[in-house]
């Protein structure tokens, strides 16, 4: 299993609705997450300064990057890009993070 962490960016007074939005996350996008390799997957806001830190396991790295091309992730980022800072095609930016500690 392969840890990533990463930082996104939502707009302050878009914070709650970010949360809706992910609260009621369409059960597609979930299964094209699951047979991509993720799991265990979380989304943190500290309100304070409208970052969110993202966690996910998956199982590899090849068959996760296909995740971005598929229809039903080009339709999340579509929906989600009035909430977020986010690159010309939509995406989230997003800064990844290096693990420098891991604990079992």
């Amino acid at each position: 299993m392969i840890r990533k962490g990463f930082i996104m960016n939502v707009n302050p007074d878009k914070q709650t609705e970010y949360e809706q939005r992910h609260n009621e996350i369409w059960p597609e996008l979930i299964d094209a997450l699951r047979k991509h390799g993720a799991s265990n997957y979380s989304i943190f806001l500290d309100k304070d300064t409208s970052k969110l830190f993202g966690y996910v396991e998956i199982e590899d790295e090849d068959k996760w990057s296909k995740m971005p091309t598929t229809a039903i992730n080009q339709k999340w980022w579509e929906f989600m890009e009035p909430l977020m800072e986010t690159n010309a095609d939509n995406s989230p930016v997003t800064i990844p993070l290096k693990e420098v500690f891991h604990m079992d």
